[in-house]
């Protein structure tokens, strides 16, 4: 049960999280976050020469962190970080990867590589997260990071919409499935957050003026405005809220603009 000391519901003092793809934007933000908040932070993705100076940095704070190798595109990789991150209370999976293109057009090579990174790798590893926490009995929290495709569509996106649709229906499931040991598990449909792997596509002014007009929040999110979130649901603020996809969007799902403007 939550505590109602608001200077405890949000603490994660004395958990371990396990952030799959953390050397960069929403994954990195995710991770310096939880780490302010007092849990003990393992940094994993492939690019370990890019994690050991993020986790040297957090412990140079007098945060807790360490950084480990992750390439969720590799079974028996996965496996080991698995079994050695068996104890972890959090996981938050963050991995991804993205090509834009017409449907027709997707390579096999980009099909697999985009399924691979998105889904497949992240499914193995919080099956063997999931199974810890399962059988040591302390409850949990499972955190992953889909997007607007779990909830509705735009053009060339179809292989990446697939992943994330698949992480949506994963976590609603899960949250089913493993309630009764006390696990939470919820999915953060970031909008258009501005990283590394959308940058050039918002360089040009007409997608800046096109998003101004169609959500409230006319300005692009930072990995930042995920972080906060991400962090409630691992703490126990969150205890009674599971199986949900809550977009983190600006507004972009739920409202719109129009010209209209009323006579004064």
């Amino acid at each position: 049960m939550a505590s109602m000391d608001p200077s405890s519901m949000f603490s994660l003092k004395g958990r371990t999280a396990l952030v799959a793809g953390a050397s960069r934007g929403i994954g990195l933000a995710i991770a310096k976050a939880m780490a302010t908040q007092g849990a003990h932070v393992v940094l994993a993705a492939r690019s370990i020469g890019v994690l050991e100076p993020e986790a040297e940095e957090l412990r140079r704070s007098g945060l807790s962190a360490e950084a480990t190798r992750l390439d969720v595109t590799r079974g028996e990789a996965i496996d080991e970080v698995g079994k050695a991150y068996s104890q972890v209370d959090i996981l938050i999976n963050v991995a991804g990867t993205n090509v834009r293109r017409r449907f027709q057009d997707y390579t096999p090579e980009e099909y697999d590589r985009i399924m691979q990174t998105n889904l497949h790798g992240l499914v193995r590893l919080t099956r063997l997260v999931g199974a810890s926490m399962v059988e040591r009995g302390n409850g949990g929290k499972i955190v992953n990071i889909g997007s607007l495709m779990s909830l509705l569509g735009l053009p060339y996106l179809s292989v990446y919409a697939m992943t994330k649709s698949a992480l949506a229906g994963l976590t609603r499931v899960l949250a089913a499935e493993w309630a009764d040991a006390d696990i939470q598990v919820n999915c953060i449909a970031p909008g258009f957050i501005l990283t590394d792997l959308n940058r050039d596509m918002w360089q040009p002014d007409f997608m800046k003026r096109w998003l101004g007009t169609v959500q409230a929040n006319p300005r692009l999110g930072t990995p930042e405005d995920i972080a906060g979130l991400a962090v409630f649901l691992a703490s126990s603020a969150a205890d009674y809220i599971t199986g949900q996809v809550i977009a983190a969007d600006g507004g972009y799902t739920t409202t719109a603009k129009w010209p209209f403007e009323p006579a004064s």
